[in-house]
């Protein structure tokens, strides 16, 4: 049984990442395209988070799937799971932000598990608590510190190749930080596999 680190969390994250960024660029450049569209957005928006627990399966994933008309057909329970985190994690945040980070890690795997496993939102949000108990630290150092790592990487690399050509050091800029989203879904994808795969094998 595969265990969640940080270190997996890097070197997994990154994989998962790269290997589907031009995916994502391509599914974010057609959200893009047509979310001023009433109603197609809803499915669009949910599309891309469902996206990423396809991610976590190694599953291929197509830019167009998020037009797929099944997105929208957990509207209901994926707009009250997005509330009831969002309310939490606000009002965590009130009590000197640290119990809101808390919070939004605890419940963040909730999304997931009502576009992935079809579960209502509040025992998608219970179980995303079960899942992540004793593994938030984990998550949080893991994500933040791979995503500072990579903004670092991207400002040392801007600065050399802006001293190139500034054109040149635009781009290198917008590439790392295309790069920098895939590989942030990488890190949901791969938490999400890790405590779903492990809950399976050992259900309480």
């Amino acid at each position: 049984m595969e265990q969640l680190t940080i270190g997996g969390i890097f070197s997994n994250a990154l994989t998962i990442g790269l290997k589907n960024a031009v995916s994502l660029l391509g599914a974010v450049v057609l959200w893009a395209l047509t979310v001023w569209i009433p109603y197609l957005n809803v499915g669009t928006t949910i599309g891309l988070v469902g996206i990423i627990a396809k991610m976590g399966r190694g599953e291929v994933v197509s830019p167009t799937e998020i037009f797929d008309s099944a997105n929208r057909r957990r509207m209901g329970e994926f707009f009250l799971v997005v509330a009831f985190i969002s309310m939490g994690a606000s009002i965590g945040t009130m009590f000197m932000i640290v119990p809101g980070i808390v919070i939004g890690i605890a419940w963040g795997l909730a999304p997931l598990l009502v576009l992935d496993k079809g579960m209502n939102p509040i025992a998608a949000i219970e179980q995303s608590n079960n899942l992540t108990y004793g593994k938030k630290a984990t998550i949080f150092w893991g994500g933040f510190l791979l995503t500072l790592a990579l903004y670092v990487a991207t400002i040392i690399l801007a600065f050399i190749f802006t001293k190139v050509h500034p054109m040149l050091g635009a781009l290198v800029t917008v590439a790392c930080l295309i790069v920098i989203v895939a590989v942030s879904m990488g890190v949901q994808a791969y938490v999400y596999r890790v405590l779903v795969d492990s809950e399976e094998e050992n259900p309480l």
